[in-house]
Formats: structure tokens, sequence, C-alpha cells
């Protein structure tokens, strides 16, 4: 009996051990099990993400399927979109083709020399007309025949350029272009971006900052664009230019760049002699500009106008051939001159009613007779003065040799428009020229150009 008793009870601490020796081998399974798992899940988790993050696809582009050397298209998609994208999107509704057409015209053998004097001196008729390119001024606006309504049959394309659409008011929609792209023109038709071809009348227009103003019926304005502020962008801005590089046939395209320099000073030339004429305060950009783009808009990443293109520099002095170097007018100096434009029809500038030549452009015997003193090499001669003009009543005459004007010294014709119209209507300005030798100095009264 004692022996059965006893055997009883440790028959049951056997089995209570084995018991929970078993039960925690099947734990232990179970949580191997487990971790198992959720390894396995993570890995395939890791495996997707990390394959997607470094440009993966779950699609393999390289799968050869059952042909050898073949492959497919992946159906990876990329999110290509950039603030320079939607930029382009704001504006180029508003982007046009601007056509010059003008009737073909009988060259005279007599008129060549006769035009070429008078542009040299900024005046191709009579004194008292004013000047063009080289005088103490410059043209409110060229001499565009501007018939936009003219039907004549002889009418052909003789350049293209681009604009922008800026306004829609009153019933009329409002483009800026260059003034270099409308010049001579005896109609002017604009291509918006779906191709509708609109005829479009000259508003006006300034030859010193080459800029222009059309205008089209209002029904016609597809889009508007927006003008920013010129004097925030900076060197390394990024921004694209929009415009018909080489004609209508390439309208809208786009280019996209930085901006290179602010502030660069450029020097302008009459169209027609290439004669220096004043120095204009630009942007410069590497973003591509070819002919046909001028007028077109330059836009910054928020899709505002910050410039106006106008000019590119193709190759330096020695002949070496420029790349990316294009400039545009600030859109601060664009808004104030057609707003002006809109308004008068032309820019008022101050002249002082004279005709004028380099110093260097005299030969020297002709410059000996000028008596000027050894140190004196630059200035600005004085070829005529128009009757009844500011410089005549202050005492200027033919010969005299212009070195300043206010606190700017005049090296050039570039030099004196650039000084001159530093200022406004009505104020008063000192000159120092020389005469004789001798170094005098007048107060002048500016008044509007005297062929206004």
């Amino acid at each position: 009996m004692n022996n059965d008793k006893n055997d009883k009870p440790e028959s049951r601490v056997d089995d209570k051990k084995r018991s929970t020796k078993d039960g925690n081998k099947n734990n232990s399974l179970l949580k191997t099990g487990i971790v198992a798992f959720i390894s396995a899940a993570l890995g395939v988790v890791i495996a997707f993400f990390g394959f997607t993050y470094f440009g993966g696809s779950t699609t393999s582009s390289t799968n050869l399927g059952s042909t050898s050397g073949t492959t497919q298209v992946s159906n990876t998609k990329v999110n290509t979109s950039s603030s320079m994208s939607g930029a382009y999107k704001k504006v180029s509704g508003a982007v046009v083709s601007v056509i010059n057409l003008q009737k073909q015209k009988e060259q005279s053998s007599d008129g060549d020399i006769s035009s070429i004097f008078g542009d040299l001196f900024g005046d191709s008729g009579s004194d008292s007309s004013g000047d063009n390119s080289q005088s103490g001024s410059s043209d409110s606006s060229d001499s565009n025949s501007n018939s936009s309504s003219s039907n004549s049959s002889d009418l052909e394309e003789y350049s293209e350029g681009s604009g922008v659409i800026y306004a829609k008011q009153n019933g009329k929609g409002y483009i800026v272009t260059n003034n270099h792209v409308v010049s001579g023109s005896d109609s002017i038709e604009i291509i918006l971006e779906d191709g509708t071809k609109v005829a479009a009348k000259l508003v006006g227009t300034d030859s010193t900052t080459d800029l222009a103003v059309l205008e089209i019926p209002g029904s016609k304005v597809p889009a508007t664009a927006s003008f920013g502020n010129s004097s925030n962008v900076s060197p390394g801005d990024p921004v694209i230019a929009i415009g018909s590089p080489l004609g209508s046939e390439y309208a809208t395209t786009v280019t996209q760049g930085i901006i290179s320099a602010t502030n660069r000073t450029v020097t302008t030339q009459d169209q027609t002699t290439g004669q220096a004429t004043g120095e204009a305060t630009v942007i410069q950009t590497d973003a591509a500009i070819n002919p046909g783009n001028s007028g077109g808009p330059l836009v910054n990443a928020a899709g505002q106008i910050v410039g106006i293109n106008s000019m590119k520099l193709a190759s330096n002095s020695d002949g070496s051939s420029v790349e990316g170097m294009g400039f545009a007018i600030p859109s601060n100096e664009v808004v104030k001159i057609i707003n002006e434009l809109v308004e008068n029809g032309k820019v008022e500038r101050p002249s002082l009613g004279i005709r004028v030549l380099d110093l260097d452009q005299i030969t020297d015997d002709s410059q000996s007779s000028l008596k000027l003193p050894d140190n004196i090499t630059k200035g600005v001669v004085v070829y005529s003065t128009t009757s009844g003009s500011v410089a005549k009543d202050a005492g200027l005459k033919k010969y005299d040799v212009i070195v300043k004007l206010g606190k700017k010294k005049i090296t050039s014709v570039a030099d004196l428009h650039t000084a001159l119209y530093s200022h406004s209507v009505g104020d008063t300005v000192s000159i120092q020229y020389y005469r004789n030798g001798k170094l005098n100095t007048a107060n002048v009264h500016l008044t509007k150009k005297t062929s206004d």
C-alpha cells in the first residue's frame, strides 16, 4: 500500500514535468513561426518600396518575353511637373506671333545718299523736324505707316517677331512687342496660339527703348499675362523665354535658363545706320533667344513677365562666337513706357534741338580746327542747332564740343542720349562745352522734343 501511494504521487509529478516540457516546445515553435512570418512580410514590403524608391517598377522593363532580344514599355509613372512648366501654362496662351507686312518698295538710285546723310546726323528732313538717331533726343515713335487695315494685295511679309497680350480693357486687347519688329510696317497681323490670324492696330512705338504697343479686338483675346517686379530678380533665378524663333512655324517655343545678370548696360544702335544711339539697362539671360523671339516675354517661376526679349549677342568684337547671352528690357521699364504709349501714343522726352556727331568720328585735320586741349579726345560735336531750340537759346553753336551734361561726363552720342533722358521735360540742366579751346558752361531749360 505504501509503495502504491508512493508510486502515484511520483507518477503525477512526472506527468506535469512532461506536460510542461511539451508546452514550452510548442510555444517555442509557435513564436518561431510568427517571427518567420513577420520577417517574410517585412522583407516583401521593404523590397517593394526599396525597388520603387530607387527607380524600379512593379513591371519589369527588361522582361524579354518569349523571344530573345525583345523588351517592353515600363508602366512606371514619373511625375515630371515643375514650377517652370506651370509658369509656361500661365503665359503661353497670351503669347502671339507678330507679322510685319509691307508693300514692295522700289529703291531710288539717289535716295541712299540723302537718307544716310540724314540718318547720320539724326535728321532726314529740315532742321526743324528734329532728329532720329543722332540728335540730343530720340524719336518718340517710328514713322510707321501703320495701315493695319490695309487691304492692298501687294502687301508681303517683311519680318516676323513675337509679342504678348498683357491687358483686355474696354473691348480692346493690348499687346507689347519690340519697336524693331513692327518698324516700317504698312500692316500688322497677329497669329494667336491656336493659329487664328487677327489684324492689329499700332497704338504707339518708342525707338529709344525698342518697345511698341499693338491693339486687337477684345473678343479675340484668348488670355492675358501679368507683369512681375523686375527689381526682385536675382542672378541664378530660373526663367523661360517664349516666342516664335525663326517665325510662326515655331510659335510658342519655350526655352529655359537663368538670370545671368541684372542691370547690364548695353549700347543701342540705330536700325538703319548701325550708329550707337544710347545705352540701355537690361536683364541678361542664358535662355536661348533667336531671331523671331524679339518682343516675346521672359517669365519667372511664378508665371510673371519680368522682361521683354529684345536682343542677343552672337559674336564678340574679335569675331569669336558667343552663346547664351540674351537681353530683355526689364518689366518695370516696359510697364512705364507702354502705359505712356497707350495714353499718348508716344513717349515725350526732353530735347536739346541739336544734331551731333562723335568727336572720334572726325578726322584729325578737322579736330585740329576745333582747337581743343590735348587731353580732350572724347566728346560730342554740335553739327547744327535747330531754330528756336533750347540749345540755341542757351548759346550753343556749330562746332561746339559737349563734354558734360549735368553730372555725367559725355564721351559719345550714346552718353549724351543717356544723360539727357535721365532728366524730365521741364528740368534745367547744365552743359559744359569747348569753344575755340575754352571751356564754357550753359544752363538749358529742357523742353519736349521739337519734332513733337
